[in-house]
């Protein structure tokens, strides 16, 4: 199956081809979801089969490239499309099928009813293409397709409602801005490509890295290459300062936010930071910054996310959050440990966005969580799954978010030390809070809607299933990652099927230093009952004792208007950036140089056209007589120039 990747990127284009130029005209709604669906099913089908043949194959023999053509080759640069199938890109792609075919499924009841249907499943098709491209790439180029393509995909699907409205403006203001900001991400990517081309002579993954280990490179070289590819990533995946995007689109559908903003397409700056752990180990400096980075954005995100009242805008600051956990591994040099919480976060975060979107589609489209209450009983479906996701982002032992987040914390205390240790717990902690803080006002608590124009019920079993689904593996998913400290001689599965990609890396990083399991155990500890007290506490609160965050809220109104309002970093961007370009571009670009400058030039060449026109025009006075008399005039002119000339 390993040769017969291929056919994971060309089914879904299929579905793409068949639901985008034929869909309006198939009137049902089944058909074009199980041709949605049906093509990204069977991909996964193959991934399962491909990544089977190579857990049969050895360890050396596990990294295999399948080439379909060339695609550029010119002057010294040659680029093949082709696909590196290998521990790292089949992790990704099974991610982005098994968790993209249930988004896939749910979304048939989901989106029912909507004109849009057959335009709807298109763009989600497109959007798997576009990632499968991207997590299969053998280059930097190939990747580099599959990068704007989830791009398009998702500036596409933000403003798929393209007539509706939310609080900023309109959905495609909404789609605009992911569009515009993602730009500046991927411009810092160009550059690094740039500058991996001219310093290595190539794009090819396995040329690239192989000669990073032994090239003599200078580290200056290395720290530009590794900055300009983690502004690229910090784009993608939102983090400081490019993560404002990420809260807006959630204007677009659910199923959306789920599978582009949650479970996958955010996830492609850590995947490519993980892909090139080499160039990072690298470039020391820049570690630090991506561990700084991911660190405050995970803490800053999850502060915002206290506060805010729309049940995704809550999900989309907890998904910033755990992204800079993933980034924060990264940078510490636990490439294996940021790729296990980014696939058990794809579990638990895909889960969440759909029972928020199970939620919302009981309640009538109302978002407001202070307008929720007491459903646990007219959803238990939604509710026990949802229920199970919390507890998993929250760290509770036994699910699969407590695996993968011990092993970010103690590789940020192991490599890092103690204060991103402590920044990291704490961050747990608020996670923990405040999505039991959701939790309550949602499901608990005295129901606070108006039963005569809303009545909530659960949703119907193609969507209730892939949250049954997602919920069993929210569970069980973290078991493959369990911690040396507990695994003994067996050791982390997780972290040996990702070995051979990371050793180069390692080997130059020479991080971890010697630390007792006992620490481990001791902090372990800690941070689990940090988040379970953080998760009473919440329940107590807002179950019991609403008046408690009430008076809070009254007592730190600076703290709480200041987290309510994002930092306000809309605001400076609004009045620092967009405005002073705006402004720029009315008067002086439009203005001045449009107007006065081209517009004048233009306008100026015709002026003297026409001003020469009209005085040539004068002699033009249609008397023959006239017209012999200058034509004489002007031969005796010619045989005056003749004579004198000789």
């Amino acid at each position: 199956m390993i040769n017969l990747i291929y056919l994971t990127v060309l089914l879904p284009l299929l579905g793409f081809l068949i639901n985008g130029l034929i869909g309006r005209k198939i009137k049902n709604e089944k058909v074009i979801g199980i041709i949605g669906s049906g093509t990204v099913g069977i991909a996964f089908v193959i991934i399962i089969l491909a990544f089977i043949e190579t857990l049969a194959l050895p360890v050396e023999n596990r990294s295999n490239t399948v080439e379909l053509f060339t695609w550029i080759s010119a002057a010294g640069l040659n680029i093949k499309f082709a696909y590196l199938v290998d521990q790292l890109s089949l992790t990704m792609s099974l991610i982005v099928t098994g968790v993209g075919f249930l988004i896939h499924v749910y979304s048939i009841g989901y989106m029912h009813g909507d004109k849009g249907f057959w335009r709807f499943f298109a763009y989600l098709n497109l959007f798997i293409f576009a990632m499968m491209n991207l997590v299969l790439g053998d280059n930097f180029v190939v990747l580099f397709l599959g990068w704007e393509g989830v791009g398009l995909c998702s500036y596409l699907l933000i403003g798929f409602w393209y007539d509706r409205k939310f609080e900023k403006g309109t959905t495609s203001q909404a789609a605009k801005k992911a569009f515009v900001v993602n730009r500046i991400g991927d411009f810092g990517f160009l550059l690094g490509m740039f500058l991996i081309y001219f310093t290595f002579d190539s794009l090819n993954f396995k040329e690239v890295f192989s000669r990073a280990e032994s090239f003599p490179v200078a580290e200056l070289t290395f720290g530009l290459i590794a900055l300009f590819l983690f502004i690229g990533a910090a784009g993608k995946s939102a983090q400081i300062p490019l993560f404002v995007w990420l809260p807006d689109a959630m204007a677009g559908p659910t199923p959306v936010s789920a599978l582009i903003h949650a479970a996958t397409m955010v996830t492609a700056g850590v995947y490519m930071v993980s892909r090139a752990s080499i160039i990072f180990a690298s470039a020391p400096a820049v570690m630090m910054i991506v561990a700084v980075i991911g660190l405050v954005t995970a803490i800053m995100a999850a502060s915002i996310g206290l506060v805010q009242n729309d049940i995704k805008k809550v999900l989309a600051y907890s998904t910033i959050s755990q992204l800079g956990y993933m980034f924060l591994a990264a940078g510490v040099g636990a490439f294996s440990a940021s790729i296990f919480h980014l696939m058990t976060h794809a579990f638990f975060k895909a889960l969440l966005f759909l029972g928020a979107g199970s939620v919302i589609h009981g309640m009538h489209e109302e978002q407001n969580i202070q307008k929720y209450g007491g459903l646990k009983k007219y959803m238990p479906k939604t509710y026990l799954t949802f229920f199970i996701a919390t507890l998993a982002i929250s760290g509770v032992p036994g699910l699969s978010g407590f695996f993968s987040k011990d092993e970010i914390l103690w590789s940020a205390y192991a490599n890092g030390g103690f204060v991103f240790w402590l920044i990291g717990a704490i961050t747990a902690m608020l996670t923990a809070f405040y999505m039991f803080r959701l939790v309550s006002l949602t499901f608990y608590s005295k129901e606070r809607f108006d039963h005569h124009h809303v009545h909530p019920h659960e949703s119907p079993a193609v969507m209730t299933v892939p949250l049954m689904i997602l919920a069993f593996l929210s569970v069980v998913g973290g078991y493959i990652g369990i911690p040396k400290v507990f695994s003994g001689e067996h050791g982390n599965l997780f972290e040996g099927w990702l070995e051979p990609i990371y050793a180069p890396a390692l080997a130059k990083l020479a991080t971890f230093g010697s630390h007792s399991h006992l620490e481990e155990i001791l902090l372990m500890a800690v941070s689990v009952a940090a988040a379970l007290s953080a998760i009473y506490f919440s329940l107590y609160v807002y179950t019991k004792k609403l008046q408690i965050a009430e008076n809070v809220s009254i007592k730190f109104k600076g703290i709480y208007y200041l987290l309510w309002n994002k930092y306000f970093v809309d605001e400076v961007y609004e009045a620092a950036v967009v405005e002073p370009i705006q402004k720029g571009s009315e008067k002086l670009l439009w203005k001045i140089f449009d107007v006065k400058i081209i517009d004048g030039l233009a306008n100026g060449v015709a002026s003297l056209v026409e001003s020469g026109s009209g005085i040539i025009r004068k002699i033009q006075t249609g008397i023959t007589q006239f017209y012999a008399v200058v034509m004489m005039a002007g031969i005796a002119f010619a045989l005056l120039w003749l004579i004198l000339s000789l």
